[in-house]
This record gives structure tokens, C-alpha cells and sequence, in this order.
């Protein structure tokens, strides 16, 4: 099952949606975006918790 995880669900206004096959790669994409578009260079683990509750299958 494919997993998907909307940043507007950790960071409010934020239209960026990710999806993937597996957790890991979604995990990659997410820290990708956080870099680039907020400019987060390192995922705290409370950052990395709320972005895990956010994940849902599709």
C-alpha cells in the first residue's frame, strides 16, 4: 500500500503533498521538501514525530 504525507498537516498553509511506495522513500522525499521549501536542514526528532503522524496509506 502506498503511503502519502501532506506537509499542511505538520506546517499549516503548505500545499506540498508527497507519495510512495514504501515509508523510507516517502521519509526521503519529505526531508527533501523540508530543505528546499522551509529551509529545515536538520530533521529533530519532534519534527521527524509529527511528520510520521501525518503519513497515511492510499
Amino acid at each position: 500500500m502506498a503511503k502519502q504525507m501532506r506537509c499542511a498537516d505538520v506546517v499549516p498553509g503548505c500545499d506540498y503533498t508527497a507519495w510512495a511506495e514504501t515509508e523510507e522513500e516517502l521519509m526521503e522525499l519529505v526531508v527533501a521538501h523540508a530543505r528546499t521549501a522551509h529551509g529545515i536542514e536538520e530533521v529533530t526528532p519532534e519534527v521527524a514525530e509529527k511528520v510520521q503522524e501525518a503519513i497515511q496509506d492510499v
